[in-house]
């Protein structure tokens, strides 16, 4: 039976972050036990070198001291982790300003300090590392054997991995190497990215386009974006020799346990009578929450009793915006922001919210929305391509050149109690994430013509919605 190989190592090492990826990652491998009659799937990921096989994606300890050792030292590796990330970064960001960008002396000058100013989180990071490797009790992977006929699929976000010789590799002993594809945003708005982002996404696509068989993207918008670089990059001929296909997400909160509680102050903003409308992302420029501020201040201008809630974690370039919410006359009374909800919070908030506002200028799908809408709540968003891929008639949208055009709706919604879509909320449904992952699997199976494609769920042009 044909094996696929599903890639998820930076999930597996920091099995704390919850955010879009890594949310679609975690799920996917979960539910791959639920798919195992379309292929054989295995959880990968990559380490020093080797590709080793996943048999338990997040860390379970025991009560043991070696146990509660080995916890607190992830956890540290994992924090020093972040911090390198951060500190070097925040080194990248530094030389595109006077004088490091004038001055070659200057940049390695200040390298050679901050290499040595690293030492103060690098040793205790390789000290952390070096006991793990000698202490723990419990592996979560190993090390295997590919065969010739398996598929790589690099579910994972691996731009800023480094385990290309190891999958080029793979692919000479005749592995196939299928990328999944979240979307093309540092390269078609790289405004609203890091510098070195940009730098580093467009390396890890130009080597990702000149090797990988195939790329499935999370919305057939995305899917169209990457078969049209891919031809620009290699030309039409080369391109044609790979092939592009995408699936849909699922939409449930995974990480909802029976003994997590909501907050009091999140109860209490929403047993106030008020309609609550929710912003759901991390907060970054091309979210667009300005936007919402823009529209909701005319609203509360006018005597518009409604609230405005954003809800995830601060991310980056967003200076101003965070400096205008602080100092915001509303804020804690109809603004509110959550920076640190739990999946049982967020649920909470979903189910209690009047409508979801998404004014992102471009996503490569929304998992808010359809976290949302299959929850009942109806979303408002911008009138970008993705947004009618997966909303249809049933969602609303506006205009993002005129914050207007969103209070308009707000005020029609309050006024009659109608939602502005032309069709209701109550006929809309989602895919789950079994059938994500089963559709994932089935649609690479097809393109890589290892068996014969029987369609069970979903064809190429079916949205999913029905």
């Amino acid at each position: 039976m044909t094996r696929l190989l599903i890639e998820c190592t930076y999930v597996f090492h920091h099995p704390e972050m919850n955010s879009g990826i890594q949310r679609v990652v975690r799920n996917i491998i979960n539910h791959l036990p639920s798919v195992q009659d379309e292929a054989v799937c295995i959880p990968v990921i990559f380490k020093q070198g080797k590709l080793l096989e996943v048999k338990q994606l997040a860390p379970d300890y025991g009560d043991d001291w070696r146990s509660r050792l080995q916890e607190k030292l992830e956890k540290a590796t994992q924090k020093l982790v972040q911090i390198r990330n951060r500190y070097w970064l925040l080194h990248s960001r530094l030389l595109y300003h006077w004088p490091w960008n004038a001055f070659h002396n200057a940049k390695r000058v200040t390298y050679v300090l901050c290499r040595l100013l690293s030492l103060s989180f690098m040793l205790p990071l390789y000290l952390a590392e070096w006991l793990l490797k000698k202490i723990e009790v419990r592996p979560r992977a190993f090390e295997m054997e590919c065969r010739s006929d398996d598929i790589l699929v690099l579910l994972d976000s691996s731009w800023h991995a480094d385990f290309f010789p190891v999958a080029e590799k793979l692919q000479q002993q005749g592995v196939s190497i299928v990328s999944v594809i979240y979307d093309l945003i540092p390269l078609t708005h790289p405004q609203f990215c890091d510098g070195p982002l940009v730098q580093v996404f467009d390396r890890w696509f130009e080597w990702i386009a000149n090797t990988a068989n195939g790329f499935v993207a999370i919305s057939g918008t995305i899917r169209d974006e990457v078969r049209t670089e891919v031809q620009r990059r290699l030309g039409t001929e080369q391109a044609g020799n790979r092939w592009f296909d995408f699936f849909h997400l699922g939409s449930e909160l995974d990480q909802v346990g029976p003994c997590k509680t909501v907050r009091p102050v999140l109860k209490k903003l929403f047993i106030s009578g008020r309609s609550v409308y929710l912003m759901v992302s991390t907060i970054e420029p091309r979210k667009n929450h300005a936007y919402l501020l823009d529209a909701f201040d005319r609203l509360w201008e006018e005597g518009g009793d409604v609230v405005l809630c954003f809800i995830g974690r601060i991310g980056w370039k967003n200076e101003r915006l965070i400096e205008r919410v602080k100092t915001h006359p509303e804020l804690k009374r109809r603004l509110y922001m959550f920076n640190d909800l739990s999946d049982v919070e967020l649920e909470y908030a979903y189910s209690h919210s009047k409508a979801l506002v998404f004014p992102s200028f471009v996503e490569g799908f929304g998992l808010p929305v359809v976290e949302a809408m299959q929850r009942g709540l109806p979303a408002m968003g911008s009138d970008i391509p993705v947004f009618h891929e997966i909303g249809g008639d049933f969602m609303s949208y506006f205009d993002l050149d005129q914050p207007d055009s969103l209070a308009r709706q707000v005020r029609q919604f309050e006024s009659s109690g109608v939602f502005p879509a032309p069709r209701t909320i109550k006929d809309w449904s989602w895919l789950n994430w079994e059938n994500s992952a089963r559709q994932l699997v089935q649609r690479v199976l097809q393109q890589t013509n290892v068996r014969q494609y029987v369609q069970s769920g979903c064809d190429e042009t079916d949205d999913c919605t029905k």
